[in-house]
């Protein structure tokens, strides 16, 4: 038996600031997701389909540049031994990520028709480059926690103090933009995505104590590595990894919630504008009760999650939860009524994410317990890629409702067709999404407590 406090290697202050990852990360997604597509097609008037293809080519570079980082990070440099094996990576893929920021908001100044592929071009460009950053950043902070926390009581009590941080950040990225945008003024969403920039490398400032390596893990790294452990190809790794019914499982459920999570923020500024007819600041309310719902819920989700033990079963239940609120959404008109919905929305919302490191590491452990190596980079990777085929998802449905129920770019008001396909891309098509990869995470995923309890003996024994 492992004594309990040899179970808990850091301390809260610790977690605490390996949090600000989670937080900045929900800052920047929450502003980009919620504004990037509408600011395009609403504002700059780029014709839906062209916004669609450019945002489908970024998901689509995502979808090799995640895995590469991974891939390509998991091994040593030079700086390893002495500043760590994800710490500088951090640094490097961080600082130059919330800077880019503020160039997708920044397109040249031309004509949405005649000038339609200079605008294109501007979009794809940013937007790759920088979500290029964004994955050297996020690569290494979320493959961390598996290796830093270790023992399922530490990752709970660090989950626990993660998440809700990271619900303050995806509060602050609903929050922030809009005290400084103005609907129909393009250049209101320059000076916002300056100010998120800067938030952005605060909050970067702030996670440095918590991603820096623990020394023992880079010295079992840099020994394991040098014996020939950890060297794999690329593609025999990430093949390797879909073999494994469990991480398969995880990866399909955790598309399913991006796709709902995707839609339901990028349904906000259009809900806002064209349905509701309200300005751009009246959107923090529905912002407090995300972080009403999620912020309260966490420490219910971690103690229930203790209490049964089965991270499996609690997943499931936050993600039905998260599913049904999304259904009122798309038939609900009174504002008042939608921030009731969204605090109930962000229950669910909290508990997926106190869940979801849970879920991932289980099935990283299981896999490290099968391959006999720790390749945390190339897993998270792959998880990325999934969160970037939720993107070409979620634009293809707005592309296609907003085609069948004639959303005109650019105009400023809507039609009573178009108002309602935004009210069906809110809610009732991301949640059916949603529900069908419920049903094949609850058929596949098969990590039960006892199971799992086997796999950390052996992790014990392998030394890794």
């Amino acid at each position: 038996m492992v004594n309990s406090k040899e179970e808990i290697t850091h301390s809260k202050f610790v977690m605490a600031s390996y949090g600000m990852g989670a937080a900045i990360n929900q800052f920047f997604r929450m502003a980009f997701i919620t504004f990037g597509f509408y600011f395009y097609e609403g504002e700059i008037g780029l014709n839906v389909w062209l916004t669609s293809l450019g945002y489908i080519i970024f998901a689509i570079w995502n979808a090799v540049n995640d895995p590469l980082v991974g891939y390509i990070t998991n091994r040593p440099f030079r700086f390893t031994k002495k500043w760590g094996r994800r710490f500088p990576w951090t640094i490097i893929g961080g600082v130059p990520w919330a800077i880019t920021y503020v160039l997708v908001f920044t397109p040249p100044s031309v004509d949405p028709e005649t000038g339609a592929w200079i605008i294109f071009g501007w979009l794809v460009f940013t937007t790759c480059l920088f979500d290029t950053f964004n994955s050297i950043w996020w690569v290494n902070f979320y493959s961390l926690f598996p290796d830093k926390f270790r023992s399922p009581k530490e990752r709970r009590l660090a989950t626990g103090i993660v998440t809700p941080i990271g619900v303050v950040g995806i509060t602050l990225g609903g929050i922030v933009p809009p005290l400084f945008i103005t609907y129909g003024v393009p250049s209101s969403f320059i000076f916002q995505s300056g100010v998120v920039a800067i938030i952005g490398l605060i909050l970067l400032g702030l996670g440095i104590p918590g991603w820096r390596d623990d020394p023992q893990s880079t010295e079992r790294y840099l020994k394991k590595y040098e014996e020939g452990i950890e060297k794999l190809p690329f593609f025999k790794t990430m093949i390797s990894s879909l073999h494994q019914k469990s991480f398969v499982a995880f990866l399909l459920i955790y598309l399913g919630f991006q796709t709902l999570t995707f839609c339901v923020q990028s349904s906000i500024p259009y809900l806002m504008r064209f349905v509701l007819k309200r300005p751009a600041r009246d959107q923090l309310f529905l912002q407090i009760g995300f972080l009403i719902g999620a912020v309260l819920s966490v420490p219910l989700w971690i103690k229930f999650a203790n209490k049964k033990n089965n991270n499996k079963q609690v997943y499931m239940i936050s993600a039905v939860v998260l599913a049904v609120f999304s259904i009122p959404l798309s038939f609900i008109l009174d504002y008042f009524l939608i921030f009731i919905i969204f605090i109930l929305w962000g229950i669910g919302l909290g508990g997926f994410w106190a869940l979801n490191r849970l879920i991932l590491s289980d099935a990283v452990d299981e896999a490290v317990v099968k391959t006999k190596k720790r390749e945390e980079g190339i897993y998270t990777g792959i998880m990325m890629f999934f969160n970037r085929l939720a993107i070409i998802v979620q634009v293809l449905i707005f592309a296609v409702v907003h085609t069948l129920t004639g959303f005109v770019e650019g105009a400023d008001t809507q039609s009573v067709q178009a108002q309602f396909g935004i009210q069906l891309h809110l809610g009732l098509i991301p949640m059916i999404v949603m529900s069908i990869t419920i049903l094949i995470f609850w058929k596949l995923y098969d990590l039960t407590p006892s199971k799992l309890e086997r796999v950390q003996n052996e992790l014990k024994q392998i030394g890794l």
